[in-house]
């Protein structure tokens, strides 16, 4: 069975559409479940989950909402875990909007005994700002994203791979954590796609970006070994160089996000993309 983690605080907006298209999907071998975790939101989130049952229900998966009124990425995570069956775990943002043969796609990818981590593949909408579409455009060409299952927006792992760690730490960044407990050859891609919208305007950007070097820094604080794991290759003066001559405008773009980043870094805690 999947159990599907959907973490959401003040995502009345967003999780209406993430779930349909959820429930919209192929049917999953061995059955499906959703855990919505509802943290200390302030709006209509846990009303617009529940509205889902009966379309759940038709659909053939358990649709269960929980409710927390403290709020927490990490908390939200492991409430869900608690809650979930399945011995195969899927975490999803509420933003993301799934292709239908995704889940049962990373379904078979995870099969075995082996641990296994597995992602889609991501794809970002058509950008409003044209900041952001020609952040975007050349963000997607570093080496980070061109490597197997980067993981942002939904990352999923089998039983023996989510025995790699007990509860989620109280961290930045989940996903790297989580995608850093598998070695490259143990991550695999899928090729059915999903939607992660990237955030809109040159300070939300920044914003975003401090907050995920942030994360980074904090991983390879507290676990050393982590980062040796990452696997992504290294962007050398002259590669750079030659993203930069294809693509001037998007690189003017990233380095001044990267300019602004350094100049002001995080204090710590977590900071909303949107």
């Amino acid at each position: 069975m999947l159990s599907v983690i959907l973490p959401a605080s003040n995502e009345e907006a967003y999780i209406g559409a993430c779930l349909d298209a959820l429930l919209a999907s192929d049917p999953v071998p061995g059955g499906a479940e959703v855990i919505v975790v509802s943290n200390g939101s302030r709006d209509a989130t846990a009303a617009v989950a529940r509205q889902r049952q009966a379309a759940a229900a038709a659909a053939g998966w358990r649709l269960e909402v929980l409710d927390l009124a403290e709020g927490g990425k990490p908390s939200a995570l492991n409430a869900g875990d608690a809650a979930a069956r399945g011995a195969l775990r899927a975490y999803l943002d509420a933003d993301v909007i799934v292709s239908p043969p995704l889940m049962k796609a990373l379904v078979a990818a995870l099969g075995g005994d082996q641990p296994l981590y597995a992602g889609g593949t991501p794809v970002i909408p058509k950008p409003r700002s044209e900041v952001t579409r020609a952040y975007a455009r050349f963000w997607q060409r570093l080496p980070f994203n061109r490597s197997a299952a980067p993981g942002y927006g939904l990352f999923a792992v089998n039983g023996a791979g989510r025995a790699r760690w007990a509860e989620f730490p109280a961290i930045i960044s989940d996903d790297t954590f989580v995608r850093l407990q598998f070695a490259p050859g143990e991550r695999v891609q899928v090729a059915p796609t999903y939607l992660w919208p990237m955030v809109e305007g040159f300070a939300a950007l920044t914003r975003v970006r401090r907050r995920q070097d942030a994360g980074v820094r904090e991983i390879a604080t507290l676990w050393p070994d982590l980062p040796a794991r990452e696997g992504k290759a290294r962007l050398g003066k002259a590669a750079l160089a030659r993203l930069a001559l294809a693509d001037p405008v998007g690189f003017a773009v990233y380095a001044a996000v990267t300019l602004a980043v350094r100049l002001r870094r995080q204090s710590g805690g977590w900071t909303r993309g949107r």
